[in-house]
């Protein structure tokens, strides 16, 4: 007899040691978030210097923060590819996309220009609106939240 849990649809991939399964979606969505922080994190370790006039006045340690955050989108993009930190990195890089978004709001309204992004509203203006989406994403993609796409009973 096969029972409800044990069966497994052929079209989904498995996020961990509970066999759970991500659909192939969310398992594209992870693997772009994935690489996209992996990617910014490797700039922000290769260059802090190019970085440091995005962070406000007043920061301690301005180059070691940039090295710092670095390190954790790295480690998060990461933790995202490794199916027993994948919620958890979800979770912690969500919280540092809505930690960001002061920064971003404050490199948009000081017309700092921090090449190659633009310095212009075409750029600011989404980059701000769409930040909860850039700390949603991550979580709807290792399956720890499915909000607003939760399966029809």
């Amino acid at each position: 007899m096969v029972t409800t849990a044990s069966r497994t649809r052929p079209h989904s991939l498995s996020i961990g040691p509970d066999r759970r399964r991500l659909a192939p979606g969310r398992m594209v969505m992870l693997l772009l978030i994935a690489a996209v922080y992996i990617g910014f994190g490797t700039l922000h370790l290769a260059a802090p210097e190019r970085l440091l006039p995005a962070l406000p006045p007043g920061v301690p340690s301005p180059a070691e923060m940039i090295l710092f955050a670095g390190a954790c989108e790295v480690a998060g993009g990461l933790g995202l590819l490794i199916p027993q930190a994948r919620k958890a990195a979800a979770i912690v890089l969500a919280i540092y996309a809505l930690c960001a978004w002061p920064l971003a709001a404050w490199q948009a309204m000081s017309g700092v220009q921090v090449p190659p992004a633009p310095d212009n509203w075409w750029y600011h203006g989404p980059r701000l609106a769409l930040q909860p989406v850039i700390a949603w994403a991550p979580l709807f993609a290792a399956g720890a939240l499915d909000w607003p796409f939760r399966a029809r009973s």
